[in-house]
């Protein structure tokens, strides 16, 4: 079954990351108009107007319905991290959507992130754990999670740019890793007929906790370029979905020997993150611009920082 996990769950990555970067070029197609007083959901409107925008909303449903094949098999903790290789889709795909080459340093960015996952993963190797959590634990793991969502909201509503997209892209990061427990908790009860599952609160609170995900997606996606909400997004949601694994479902990992390596891994995600914050591409314009416009024409132009 751990070979069918991680079939599904790279397949899943690949598929999130085609719909992060279709969705973005309907966000920079679309801009935010600073100096009015434009509904959001004019906006959205607009949106839903886009061929890439509803490509990516197709690419978003399909990742969906494999991480759900992925959880019936695989564990939480096991699952939600390998949706790391989706930064490696994302800088694949965006480049060949956008037009644009990542830089050398973008690239060795991403890898240490993504490697140091995985190396932690591999290391940590996570356990099955139970298919279903108790209620009580789920007022721990689901209040704790929302709590989390609504500070970082708080804390990204004075800011704008890089730092929004980023605090909003792990708001909808840990979103979406209570979206998978949830998931989780819904396919976990297959195993006693389709009416279990279909009669439980935990399906309908998935369909709920994805559409918050996915708004505040939107939110990052609007806000700032894709290498500032990509990482957050994406490590969030892996290393919120290890903490839900072991407060829900009781899945543990390797501690002893095993630590050593893990602490590599996490030192790897820290250099990433580090190369990816200096890294000329994060200040550049890889993904602030229509790749269809001519050169010199106003959709060409990078957008107006917002201050």
């Amino acid at each position: 079954m751990t070979g069918l996990t991680v079939v599904l769950a790279l397949l899943a990555a690949l598929s999130n990351a085609a719909a992060s970067v279709l969705q973005r070029r309907a966000a920079v197609q679309e801009p935010e108009r600073t100096g009015t007083a434009e509904p959001r959901v004019r906006r959205y409107t607009r949106l839903l107007r886009r061929p890439s925008w509803l490509a990516g909303a197709g690419m978003l449903a399909l990742s969906s319905l494999l991480q759900a094949g992925a959880l019936a098999v695989g564990s939480l903790s096991l699952v939600q991290p390998l949706l790391a290789a989706e930064l490696l889709f994302t800088l694949a795909v965006g480049g060949l959507v956008f037009r644009r080459r990542p830089d050398g340093r973008t690239w060795l960015a991403f890898v240490a992130l993504a490697g140091g996952l995985a190396l932690f993963l591999l290391a940590a190797s996570p356990s099955p754990g139970r298919p279903t959590a108790p209620p009580e634990d789920w007022l721990l793991g689901g209040g704790g999670t929302l709590g989390a969502v609504v500070l970082l909201m708080v804390v990204a509503r004075p800011t704008r740019g890089a730092s929004r997209a980023a605090l909003l892209g792990l708001a909808s990061a840990v979103c979406f890793a209570l979206t998978a427990a949830l998931l989780k908790e819904a396919v976990g009860r297959l195993g006693q007929g389709p009416a279990a599952m279909f009669g439980h609160w935990a399906l309908y609170a998935t369909g709920a906790a994805g559409l918050v995900a996915f708004l505040l997606l939107q939110g990052a996606l609007g806000a700032g370029s894709l290498t500032a909400s990509q990482p957050a997004l994406t490590l969030g949601d892996a290393l919120t979905s290890v903490v839900l694994g072991w407060v829900l479902f009781a899945e543990s990992i390797r501690l002893g020997l095993s630590l050593l390596p893990e602490a590599i891994g996490v030192a790897l995600i820290g250099a990433g993150s580090i190369g990816l914050a200096h890294a000329p591409s994060v200040g550049g314009e890889w993904d602030t611009t229509d790749p269809r416009a001519q050169p010199g024409s106003a959709a060409a132009l990078p957008r107006t920082p917002r201050r």
